[in-house]
């Protein structure tokens, strides 16, 4: 009877027994979930933290957006610099000096500003700006000049220069050559920071190694070439803000040097000029250079100023770079 009750009639609940895998894997499990639980909070907290951060030093460059800005800027930071403060190799094919010479551009004095961030990049200490109420009364007044600097030289025809909106920072006042020979956005020569009162540039890669150098700047982290260069140009320096008058008349000197870089302009006193007119050397292109650069510019590319072939990066004006170096003197 027992046999065939249990024949017709199964049971009704059938207890399985824990199987070897369950036993093993169980404690697994709630390793990883108290594990979660505990690095969740922690990584959503130095996560919000570092994107408050970013949010702090301001418009420039990047939306202030967590997705298009900040996580795009955390993506470029893995291929940045991790020397900013030491200066890239002057190509040996290239003059090792250009516009600046060593007796006019004098050692910065006491430490560097603090730096920080791709895009925005920015001082966080020693600064400036216009925007910060931290700036000493002498760090303010400094800026004032420098911005008066520039419009001098953006008022001058004879630099062929203009203001705008900044093409690189897409914030902020830029200065932009009207006959650009080197490739920079939009031919831009500078852009100044009113947050922080620094500058950002490019510049003779003689030129940028000095002022690297000399203790007035650093390379923008991504400032590598190549890949990068669509971003911003390989000698694409930060010059830190003025703090007084003397450093006001040092970092025009530099941009007087981005100036000559971009355009071929040397702004100041040149031979046969007026103080403060502009000269134009001999970077200007003879008629069949001008005729390859539009040819190549027609295909999208630039033009190599050591060959004159086309190139995807800057150094521009073929057949003149012994008349170049001729100048550099008369400019410096």
């Amino acid at each position: 009877m027992s046999s065939i009750h249990t024949t017709l009639l199964p049971p009704l609940i059938h207890i399985q027994q824990p199987s070897a895998t369950t036993t093993t894997t169980t404690p697994f499990v709630l390793a990883l979930a108290l594990a979660l639980a505990l690095l969740l909070p922690t990584a959503t907290y130095l996560i919000h933290r570092d994107y408050r951060a970013f949010l702090s030093l301001g418009a420039g460059g990047t939306p202030q957006t967590f997705l298009s800005g900040y996580l795009r800027v955390k993506l470029l930071s893995v291929f940045a610099l991790s020397s900013p403060r030491s200066p890239a190799p002057v190509p040996a094919d290239l003059r090792q000096t250009g516009y600046l010479v060593g007796s006019s551009l004098p050692a910065r004095r006491g430490p560097r500003p603090t730096v920080v961030g791709i895009a925005p990049h920015r001082q966080t200490t020693q600064r400036a700006g216009a925007m910060d109420g931290a700036a000493s009364a002498e760090g303010a007044s400094a800026y004032a000049m420098l911005a008066a600097r520039l419009r001098a030289l953006a008022r001058d025809p004879a630099n062929h220069l203009a203001e705008g909106t900044s093409c690189f920072e897409k914030h902020g006042t830029g200065l932009f050559s009207t006959r650009p020979l080197t490739r920079t956005c939009r031919g831009e020569v500078c852009h100044v920071h009113g947050s922080d009162g620094s500058l950002h540039m490019t510049l003779y890669p003689g030129d940028a190694k000095l002022v690297i150098e000399r203790g007035w700047g650093e390379r923008h982290p991504i400032a590598r070439g190549g890949f990068f260069s669509r971003f911003v140009p390989r000698h694409f320096v930060m010059v830190y803000a003025p703090r007084d008058e003397g450093e006001v008349a040092v970092v025009a000197r530099i941009v007087g040097a981005a100036v000559w870089w971009v355009s071929g302009v040397c702004v100041g006193k040149g031979e046969g000029e007026e103080e403060g007119g502009g000269v134009r050397d001999d970077r200007a292109r003879s008629e069949a250079d001008a005729l390859v650069v539009e040819e190549v510019r027609e295909a999208g590319g630039e033009v190599d100023w050591r060959s004159g072939k086309g190139v995807s990066e800057a150094m521009f004006c073929s057949g003149c770079r012994q008349k170049q170096y001729a100048r550099m003197q008369a400019c410096s």
